[in-house]
């Protein structure tokens, strides 16, 4: 019955419970992802986080190529003016924005 349970050769298939403090408190933050208000606030969230994606994927902006924090700060500000341009060439070529990548299991989900 291993094969049904676990994909572990030797660990059997572990549970782990929160105290009760945590728990509840992890419920009410699920709940509250629920409401029109913090979709409104998260959608903000969401437009950074793009931007930032787009600027690691296209310009490599995670590691700084040089030191001091002036030709970093120049390079951040080159790299956020080459990523408008970007964005410019994008809208006036009428491309429309990629849809967002979901995984597999919220494809399961029904849709509402």
């Amino acid at each position: 019955m291993r094969a049904r349970c676990t994909r572990s050769e030797t660990l059997p298939r572990t549970l782990a419970f929160r105290p009760k403090p945590q728990y509840l408190a992890l419920q009410a933050a699920r709940q509250r992802q629920t409401t029109d208000e913090f979709k409104d606030r998260y959608k903000t969230r969401a437009d950074v986080e793009g931007s930032f994606s787009q600027s690691v994927r296209l310009n490599h902006l995670r590691n700084a190529r040089y030191l001091g924090l002036a030709k970093t700060r120049l390079q951040h500000v080159l790299t956020a003016a080459a990523l408008n341009l970007i964005r410019l060439a994008a809208w006036l070529d009428e491309q429309s924005f990629a849809q967002t990548r979901r995984d597999p299991f919220t494809l399961l989900a029904p849709t509402a």
